[in-house]
């Protein structure tokens, strides 16, 4: 299995941007949210074992996403 990745949608400038953690640059700009949190879904998708944290305007996190394998599965 893959390492994690952590991903987080944050306002950038005058617009949104996907930033890898740990990454001192943005992986993409976007113009818009929606735009921006696409671009981390199709991201997650591709890598698998991925975490999106999406901040609002007011600098809080307001949800993350998950994709991949679940590390707690139902038992049952």
């Amino acid at each position: 299995m893959s390492k994690k990745q952590n991903l987080y949608v944050v306002p950038h400038n005058d617009g949104w941007a996907v930033r890898r953690e740990g990454a001192s640059r943005v992986s993409s700009n976007h113009a818009t949210q929606a735009d921006a949190i696409g671009n981390a879904r199709e991201r997650g998708l591709n890598h698998g074992n991925t975490s999106v944290r999406i901040q609002g305007t007011d600098g809080r996190f307001r949800e993350e996403r998950t994709y991949g394998p679940d590390p707690c599965p139902p038992k049952g």
